[in-house]
């Protein structure tokens, strides 16, 4: 007891710390031995996996040279058995092969004047090429003619198209004449018409005016005053006549300017 109380903790912690290094050494050298063993178990491991495969190898190569054998015995008996066959058949087609050749001889007679047909008409093809060359060159060299040809024959359908359209444009100006005409030979009329009216009433009054006029004299300045209105008027009837007469003759002009596909009359 009087040992262990003299024990300092440091000499404690030196005793565990000599005892750690010691089992560690000692650890270190069993856990080198321990790879040691192992590596050489793993050597020998992979010996034997080694001789192992070479065994399957083996049994393999064998297997596969026993089958070559069964299959090598097996095509020589098969190449007997087809050789006999052959040396049967050959005995049975001989007569067969005598016919063939006769068909053969037939076959190339009949390939021969085919090909001889097929010469030919690879001549005519050529000779047809040929002449479709050549025209293909007089159509390239006479292109300008034909294109000129063409051009005048669009150049006539034009002309045709204008003279057309000139003489619809005419005709339509015609009828637009013929329509102002007949508007200003109705409108003449009517006027005339309203101007025979207004002389009738005219007349009938100068009637009514002169009858009282024995009467009342008085009444003498308003008649008298009325034809000096129905002079006015005539005056007037004629400078509206002469405006017709002189719009009249502008038709003429009008239609000179009619082919700016405009109506003239439009305005009125």
């Amino acid at each position: 007891m009087a040992d262990e109380g003299t024990i300092t903790p440091e000499i404690r912690i030196s005793q565990l710390e000599d005892s750690l290094a010691t089992e560690t050494e000692r650890l270190q050298k069993l856990f080198a031995a321990y790879e040691a063993q192992e590596k050489d178990l793993l050597d020998v491991r992979a010996e034997n996996e080694v001789l192992e495969k070479e065994i399957i190898e083996r049994e393999i190569e064998k297997e596969a040279q026993e089958s070559l054998i069964a299959e090598k015995d097996f095509r020589i008996r098969d190449l007997e058995m087809k050789a006999t066959k052959a040396d049967k058949r050959v005995e049975h087609l001989e007569p067969e092969l005598e016919k063939m050749e006769e068909k053969y001889s037939r076959e190339k007679d009949r390939l021969g004047k085919i090909f001889n047909i097929a010469t030919e008409l690879d001549d005519d093809l050529k000779l047809a090429v040929t002449e479709m060359k050549a025209r293909d060159d007089w159509y390239v060299s006479h292109m300008t003619l034909f294109e000129d040809l063409n051009k005048a024959i669009k150049e006539r359908y034009e002309m045709i198209e204008r003279a057309v359209e000139s003489e619809r444009k005419s005709q339509h100006m015609a009828r637009a004449i013929e329509d102002r005409v007949e508007e200003m030979v109705t409108a003449r009329a009517a006027e005339m018409t309203i101007e025979e009216a207004e002389e009738s009433v005219s007349g009938a009054k100068s009637d009514e005016t002169e009858a009282p006029a024995e009467e009342e004299p008085a009444a003498e300045e308003p008649a008298a005053e009325e034809p000096e209105v129905e002079s006015e008027a005539a005056p007037e009837e004629t400078t509206t006549e002469s405006t017709e007469t002189a719009e009249e003759p502008d038709a003429t002009p009008v239609a000179t300017t009619w082919a700016d596909d405009e109506d003239p009359w439009a305005d009125n």
